[in-house]
C-alpha cells in the first residue's frame, strides 16, 4: 500500500476518508450478512437480503475500507459476506441479470486481489461462466436481464453492462481461455457502434433482433427520453469504455472513451455535480444524480491515467475530477445528517418511476469510497 503525505490543501481528504471510514465500521453491525438495498428511504438504508444487483457494492467498500485504513477492522463482515456470495451463487439466487459482472466483481474478484483467496478466484470463474450463458453470438451482446427465453427481454443490452465485462476479462485470464475475452470484447464494440451515438450522447438500451442479430433502435429506460443523454448511463461509457480500452489494447475504446466524457463535462451545471439527465441543467428544477458524480470521478481518474502527458484531455480530466469530488466533498456527502447511514446525498436511482429520488445509492457510496483511494493513493483496481 503506497500512501503519499497529503498536502494542506487536501486536508479534506482525509477528513472524508475518515468520515467515510468511520460510517462503514457503524454499518457493520446490522450489514453483517444482510446488505444495504440500492437506495436509501428518507437517508437509511433499510437491511434486505442479498437478492438485488447491488449487493456487492456494500463488500466493495468494506475491501476499500481495510486497504484504506491497512487494519483488520472489517475483515470478520467481509468473510460473512462472501460466504453469502458463495450460497447465491450456488443456488443462483436472482442472477438472471447480466450483472452477475458487478456482483463478483466485487466481491470474489475484489477478494482475491485484496486477500489473495483462491475460492474467491474459483468463485470469480463460476460467476463468469453463468454471465456467459447469457451471451447472444447472433447479436454478439450479452442480454441485460430477465429470463433467457424471455422474448421482451431478449437481444437487449445496456450500456451499464461495460461494467460487468471485467469479470469475463479476469477469467480470461486465470483459465488461459480466451472465450471469455472474446463475448466481452464483441459486447463492448456493439455498445460502441450502436449505443454511442454521433454527437458522443449514449442510449441507456438497444435492443438487437435476437435470431438474425440485427440492430433494431436505442431507447431509454431510466433517462428522460429515447433521445436524450441519461448522466449514470455517459458515466458508465467513461469508465467502461476505458476499461474496455485496458483490456483489450483496442485504443479505440479510448477514444470513445474521451469523446463520452467531452460531453459529460460540456453540460455540467455550474458545481459539477450532473442533473439525473445531462438534458437538465440549473434551473430546471430537477433533481442532481450524485452517484452520477462519483462514477464519473472514478471514470476520468482512470481515463487520464492512461493518456500521455502530451495528451491536453488528460490535465483537464483531472482537473475535472478532482473539481467534481471537492463539491462532493462540500456539499453532498450526510456529515450533517447522523440519522443517516448512507455517504452521499442527492442520488436518482430511477426518476422515471419515482423510485430512489433524492436519496443515498449503495453504488454512488461505493464510488465515492473508490475516488478516495484513487485520490489518497496508488491502487490496484477491482476492475483488472
Amino acid at each position: 500500500m503506497n500512501k503519499t503525505k497529503l498536502t494542506p490543501e487536501y486536508a479534506w481528504l482525509q477528513e472524508q476518508i475518515d468520515f467515510s471510514l468511520n460510517k462503514m465500521k457503524d454499518n457493520q453491525a446490522i450489514f453483517k450478512t444482510l446488505v444495504p438495498p440500492a437506495a436509501s428511504k428518507n437517508l437509511v438504508y433499510i437491511p434486505e437480503e442479498s437478492t438485488d444487483w447491488t449487493a456487492s457494492f456494500w463488500i466493495g467498500m468494506l475491501l476499500l475500507g481495510k486497504e484504506l485504513s491497512g487494519t483488520s477492522d472489517y475483515d470478520e463482515v467481509i468473510a460473512s459476506q462472501m460466504a453469502e456470495f458463495h450460497h447465491r451463487l450456488a443456488h443462483e439466487i436472482g442472477l438472471e441479470t447480466h450483472d452477475i459482472g458487478f456482483l463478483y466483481s466485487l466481491s470474489a474478484v475484489a477478494d482475491y486481489r485484496v486477500n489473495k483467496n483462491e475460492t474467491s478466484k474459483e468463485l470469480a470463474v463460476k460467476a463468469a461462466d453463468l454471465l456467459m450463458k447469457r451471451y447472444l453470438p447472433s447479436a454478439g451482446i450479452i442480454q441485460a436481464w430477465g429470463n433467457l427465453n424471455d422474448p421482451e427481454q431478449q437481444g437487449r443490452m445496456i450500456i451499464d453492462c461495460l461494467m460487468n465485462l471485467p469479470l469475463l476479462y479476469f477469467a480470461a485470464e486465470v483459465t488461459g481461455d480466451d472465450s471469455y475475452a472474446k463475448a466481452a470484447y464483441r459486447h463492448a464494440k456493439q455498445t460502441q457502434k450502436y449505443i454511442v451515438r454521433e454527437n458522443a450522447t449514449t442510449y441507456h438500451t438497444y435492443y438487437f433482433d435476437p435470431v438474425t442479430g440485427d440492430p433494431i433502435e436505442g431507447k431509454t429506460q431510466q433517462g428522460f427520453s429515447d433521445d436524450s443523454c441519461w448522466s449514470r448511463g455517459q458515466a458508465w461509457g467513461i469508465y467502461g469504455f476505458t476499461l474496455s480500452y485496458l483490456h483489450s489494447g483496442d485504443t479505440s475504446f479510448l477514444e470513445t472513451a474521451k469523446a463520452v466524457a467531452d460531453y459529460f463535462i460540456k453540460e455540467l451545471p455550474a458545481d459539477k455535480i450532473s442533473y439525473w439527465d445531462l438534458i437538465f441543467n440549473d434551473g430546471s428544477g430537477e433533481e442532481r444524480d450524485s452517484s452520477a458524480a462519483s462514477i464519473a470521478v472514478c471514470g476520468l481518474l482512470e481515463l487520464a491515467r492512461h493518456l500521455p502527458l502530451s495528451d491536453a484531455k488528460r490535465a483537464e480530466y483531472e482537473t475535472v475530477a478532482l473539481e467534481i469530488m471537492t463539491s462532493l466533498a462540500k456539499d453532498y456527502t450526510t456529515k450533517e445528517q447522523p440519522e443517516s447511514n448512507g455517504l452521499l446525498l442527492h442520488g436518482v436511482y430511477d426518476k422515471k418511476s419515482d423510485k430512489g429520488v433524492d436519496e443515498c445509492m449503495i453504488w454512488g457510496d461505493y464510488y465515492y469510497v473508490e475516488a478516495l483511494i484513487r485520490l489518497r493513493q496508488s491502487w490496484f483496481a477491482y476492475w483488472y
